[in-house]
């Protein structure tokens, strides 16, 4: 059969490549078309639009590249209706992808089949209204995100989450007993504090200098921390100002398999440490944060923003977001999990109810098995 995926972003080029290699198992002659990555490209098929051309984040950034987006969208559109494939799964991605599954169930019969669904259970609620109507089948990888599209009367398949299987490999492959080395870093004998300050350029710079301000009082430990693909460790190095923060690229796992603590920038890297039972404290800065905590009260429609606590439904967590986050709430929290026994189990317990939620390794694959089985039923 033939499949024409659309990711437009890193995790999208990856989440996309694995499900590529899952379809091309359970169906041989599998038929490749993409808006995708190098990940993507590596399992096969033909890219039309690598994911950097459209990329853009931001209101300022998306409105200077606008031509460029609709230019995109409108050769997505067209490439399409003249490839004809079985099926189109948009992964994520919703500003354009939403977009191109309102022009598909429009203008042809080809069935939309989303995987990881749109987070609109957070804010913008009313695109709801837009995948009932133009998404055939939807495909998640949070378990509460069911509840949500049931309430909605719009039935989501949850296949499981992918980073449990990225951990799961991860963790076969390589043993905890090994002691942590880094090539090219020298990392003195002492335990590590891991500092996960985000992807994006923005981010780190306004969430890395607190975090290390913070963390650094704590003399039986060393700071290290996790640098993002893409990001140079000169700019690291531009917020570090102490010559015994390190920096490790390409090794987050690792980092967090031996790590005792770890403050982490909200985001998928909230789960991994959760998966790797890494007790953590979520700090996410904002400018304005006591106008931004109000209009988030106004405007975002879930208690939390870590994925730890929306899938476990409760605390498990600290959560130091806008005006909470400063470096004195950082270090008492952290103080916490790392002298206070019971506040580490209370939290480690926490992490084995959010795995026992997102279930067994195999999203991929359920997906794939998902998505053959109903083009089987439809054809």
């Amino acid at each position: 059969m033939k499949y024409y995926l659309i990711a437009g972003e890193a995790s999208g080029d990856l989440h996309a490549s694995h499900l590529m290699a899952a379809l091309k198992k359970e169906d041989p002659a599998a038929d490749f078309r993409f808006f995708g990555g190098d990940r993507m490209a590596a399992v096969g098929g033909t890219m039309v639009k690598n994911y950097r051309e459209l990329a853009y984040m931001g209101f300022v950034p998306v409105l200077l590249h606008l031509r460029t987006i609709f230019a995109n969208m409108k050769r997505c559109k067209e490439d399409i209706v003249a490839w004809s494939p079985d099926v189109v799964i948009p992964v994520d991605y919703p500003g354009f992808n939403l977009n191109i599954a309102r022009f598909v169930h429009a203008r042809t019969r080809i069935p939309v089949y989303y995987y990881i669904s749109p987070k609109v259970w957070a804010w913008k609620a009313y695109r709801i209204k837009a995948i009932r109507r133009d998404v055939d089948k939807l495909f998640s990888i949070l378990p509460f995100e069911t509840d949500f599209y049931s309430k909605h009367h719009y039935p989501v398949h949850y296949v499981g989450n992918p980073t449990v299987d990225e951990v799961a490999a991860f963790r076969s492959e390589h043993a905890e007993s090994l002691p942590y080395t880094v090539e090219g870093v020298n990392l003195p004998d002492k335990p590590i504090i891991a500092l996960l300050a985000g992807s994006r350029k923005q981010e780190i710079k306004d969430n890395l200098p607190d975090m290390i301000r913070a963390a650094s009082g704590f003399l039986s430990h060393q700071l290290v921390v996790a640098g993002a693909p893409g990001i140079s460790p000169e700019y690291y190095n531009t917020f570090t100002g102490n010559p015994e923060v390190r920096i490790v690229f390409g090794q987050t796992y690792r980092l967090l398999q031996h790590a005792d603590a770890a403050l982490v920038t909200s985001g998928t890297a909230t789960l991994e440490a959760a998966l790797f039972r890494v007790p953590q404290v979520v700090c996410y800065h904002t400018p304005i944060g006591r106008v931004i905590a109000f209009l988030r009260k106004c405007l975002i429609k879930v208690k939390y923003i870590s994925l730890v606590n929306l899938i476990a439904g409760k605390e498990v967590v600290k959560e130091l977001v806008a005006h909470t986050m400063t470096v004195e709430n950082i270090r008492e929290e952290l103080g916490r999990l790392l002298h206070d026994t019971s506040c580490r189990r209370q939290m480690l317990d926490g992490y084995e109810d959010v795995a026992r939620r997102l279930g067994e390794p195999g999203a991929h694959t359920r997906a794939a098995q998902e998505i053959i089985k109903g083009l089987r039923v439809e054809n």
